[in-house]
């Protein structure tokens, strides 16, 4: 096993703050993050898919994908069956919002429909840690960032457990959770808009430690 954690991180289809969430991932000095579409991602399976420890999502792809194309094969018969890691952060919640194999991935049922999405920029979310015993959360007191909210459905699917949450009227109240799908460890957080997101150091710690966890190295 490398010594450093290998992650693919996912982008596609919506505008970031690329350099601020690039220095963000450089803070990880124990992982390699490999930024790259989900298109090259998953037609990548022979030569480095299986290297990677765990992969970041931090895409939207809104149309459902091609029922032969490569990405659909990668849900229906890759993800899940290797032990990497799945990390979900923000907007890549929104993704395939009627497609059950994605559901039952992220565990998010009521993702919204792209005309009922609910999101609000620059709220004052309080982010309130429910279990700060999990890995993930461990050492992070609670603490206030601000980002944009999704007013959209609760993680309720079975298997979640709920790690924060926040008391913002425009926020769904459950922001993060973790589950398990096929051999994979899962973390999933609403939160991580932009670069007021990014730069708190409790937001960063969270991720990071979600990866090592997700990559089971804690």
């Amino acid at each position: 096993m490398n010594d450093l954690i290998q992650a693919a991180v996912l982008v596609e289809n919506h505008v970031y703050d690329i350099i601020s969430f690039q220095k963000m991932l450089d803070t990880f000095t124990d992982c390699n993050c490999y930024v790259q579409p989900v298109d090259l991602f998953v037609r990548d399976i022979d030569d480095n898919m299986g290297k990677y420890d765990t992969v970041l999502w931090y895409n939207i792809n809104w149309n459902p994908p091609a029922p032969d194309g490569e990405l659909q094969n990668y849900l229906d018969n890759k993800i899940g069956t290797t032990g990497q890691g799945i990390v979900f952060i923000h907007h890549a919640l929104l993704n395939f919002q009627n497609l059950d194999v994605y559901t039952k991935i992220c565990g998010l049922r009521q993702r919204g429909w792209l005309s009922e999405i609910k999101y609000t920029q620059n709220e004052t979310v309080r982010q309130l840690i429910i279990n700060h015993e999990h890995p993930i959360t461990h050492s992070v007191p609670d603490f206030t960032i601000i980002d944009e909210t999704y007013n959209i459905g609760e993680p309720e699917e079975p298997g979640n457990e709920i790690l924060i949450a926040t008391d913002n009227e425009k926020s769904m109240k459950k922001i993060a959770w973790t589950r398990q799908y096929g051999n994979s460890r899962v973390f999933a957080y609403a939160s991580g808009h932009d670069n007021k997101a990014y730069a708190n150091v409790n937001f960063r710690k969270i991720v990071h430690q979600a990866l090592r966890w997700s990559a089971c190295r804690i």
